[in-house]
């Protein structure tokens, strides 16, 4: 944390010099003396590692529209009605586009530029290439075809205009860049002083990049099967290794600061921002409530995780700004055998209205607190543990238990990936995934004996589909903190199988059609301000800008 308060002067004017501008004005911006002609390398790395998950503007899309894609959570007014409802709305739609490629795609750019000559500065520079191709695939993963070689080079080659890059093209360079960048380590060389995720260890580095690779590989093997594996095993085999443990996990680390919904919070990146909008500012209406397909697999099969994700609370005591006078009564509702209500897809948190339950914890309370109402209203509606909800909590990048469940899954598919069997690949990606919850968000440890247990009753499968199906289920509950790649695993998978709102009566109010959407609109600005490119990927998805359309590793 003293490494970050550190950086945080160069991380302001990072922001201040690159931050929410366009290509034309960047153009003009050095004929201003009181501006830094450049800046610290390390620290618009900084910048743009803490922007991920610290950017409270743009973290809405994932509350908006992929947690309800996702059916992770349902309920709030946000959730429900933007995702579970399938409504478009092109401000929200646009949240990684107009906050990634103004600010940390800018920064990086620039960064990356500057130091591509440089024989003192090849290791910033390698870091550079992995983190810009990490952020670029979760812009090109939810939208498509996207601006991605011209990129951010508006000030730097006059490419104000710049093309939109087809998606097999830009995975097609992932796969050279991040090989490219681990070859071009050297220990030798510079340290990375800006890195708030591995703190300028290359070796972790090099295994985030090798492993980048194997989700790259197992992304695009549906549409291009034999250059996946031909990228899996050479990534398995490049120098470093990859994410092999809980030590090795690519995690940015964040600052528990004081935090209001302010302007102050949209600029100030050091708190993880994601999981306070998960918090909220409205007690009556946390944004936290889980959907019932999350839910229900999780209690249905026994798995020790559910009531360390879920809790009951009840929120009347609770403030805008801290989860400490929430009254937690899951031990209660699980003793009293008391009926459960999670959201179902498309439905608000009154929709219906839960039946409450004569808790004695209320009444208890009543005595001495008369706020308190002891009529039980939605306290039986599981929401988010206040451990994902804190300000310090780690934005995930990518982590060795998704390695485990890529590895079981390309051993599905024969590849060479070593001796190790599916099942086992599985169940090391389970407990890795268990492990994961006490290791970061100081929930409760689970057992080997529930572990064992849990396995017993959940294993692997006996087909290869059920297999590839329990491997993308487990996935999907580990990226629960981490929804771009839970979203694109599971369109990428088709695995949890989820059931469109309109199975579960809300079919009238789906403006946006009633399938699951697939992709996100671009901004509607760029029909203005980029029309030719934006003309151009359009044509290729047939003219128009449907959310249906499936993006090239989909198809």
């Amino acid at each position: 944390m003293k490494y970050i308060s550190y950086i945080t002067i160069l991380l302001v004017t990072s922001v201040m010099f690159f931050g929410a501008c366009s290509d034309g004005y960047m153009e003009n911006m050095n004929t201003d003396p009181s501006k830094a002609a450049t800046i610290d390398p390390n620290a618009q790395l900084t910048t743009a590692q803490l922007q991920t998950y610290g950017d409270l503007g743009m973290v809405e899309i994932y509350r908006n529209y992929l947690y309800a894609f996702n059916q992770q959570l349902m309920g709030c007014w946000n959730t429900t009605n933007f995702g579970g409802r399938h409504t478009q709305d092109n401000n929200e739609m646009s949240r990684i586009w107009t906050s990634f490629y103004p600010n940390a795609i800018k920064n990086i750019a620039d960064a990356e530029y500057r130091t591509a000559n440089d024989t003192l500065k090849v290791n910033i520079n390698s870091a550079l290439r992995i983190y810009r191709v990490y952020l670029m695939s979760i812009i090109t993963d939810i939208y498509g075809d996207v601006p991605y070689s011209e990129a951010g080079k508006g000030f730097l080659e006059g490419k104000f205009n710049p093309r939109y890059d087809t998606q097999e093209e830009i995975y097609n360079d992932f796969f050279v860049e991040l090989s490219a960048a681990v070859t071009k380590f050297d220990l030798h060389k510079d340290k990375i002083t800006g890195d708030v995720i591995f703190k300028g260890d290359i070796a972790k580095w090099k295994k985030l990049a090798n492993s980048l690779r194997l989700r790259f590989a197992m992304r695009i093997s549906n549409v291009a099967p034999q250059k996946a594996q031909q990228e899996f095993e050479h990534a398995l085999q490049a120098d470093g290794g990859v994410l092999a443990s809980a030590g090795d996990d690519a995690l940015i680390k964040y600052m528990n600061i004081s935090f209001s919904f302010g302007q102050e919070a949209y600029t100030d990146y050091r708190g993880n921002a994601l999981s306070q909008l998960l918090f909220g500012n409205d007690p009556a209406n946390n944004p936290s409530y889980l959907c019932s397909t999350l839910f229900n697999q999780l209690y249905n099969t026994g798995d020790p995780r559910t009531f360390r994700i879920a809790r009951f609370y009840y929120d009347g005591l609770m403030s805008s700004t801290s989860t400490s006078n929430r009254v937690d009564l899951t031990d209660e509702v699980i003793a009293k055998n008391v009926a459960m209500h999670p959201r179902d897809p498309g439905a608000f948190s009154w929709e219906p209205w839960p039946t409450g339950y004569d808790s004695d914890i209320l009444k208890e309370l009543a005595k001495s607190n008369p706020s308190v109402n002891p009529s039980v209203a939605r306290e039986t509606e599981p929401k988010l543990a206040n451990n994902f909800l804190q300000g310090d909590n780690p934005g995930v990048v990518m982590t060795s238990a998704e390695v485990k469940f890529l590895l079981a899954e390309a051993k599905l598919k024969g590849w060479n990936v070593g001796g190790a069997s599916v099942s086992d690949l599985y169940q090391q990606g389970v407990r890795a995934a268990m492990n994961f919850l006490s290791d970061n968000y100081k929930c409760d440890p689970i057992s080997d004996s529930d572990f064992n247990t849990y396995i017993q009753n959940n294993g692997i499968g006996h087909t290869d589909e059920q297999n590839k199906q329990a491997i993308n289920t487990q996935a999907w509950i580990l990226h629960l903190t981490n929804p771009t790649e839970c979203w694109a695993n599971v369109r990428r998978s088709g695995y949890p199988k989820l059931k469109s709102p309109a199975d579960y009566g809300f079919s009238q109010f789906l403006t946006g059609g009633s399938e699951i959407p697939v992709r996100l609109c671009y901004p509607v600005l760029e029909s203005s301000y980029n029309k030719a490119s934006y003309n151009e990927a359009l044509s290729r998805m047939g003219g128009t800008d449907n959310w249906h359309t499936h993006i090239w590793w989909n198809n």
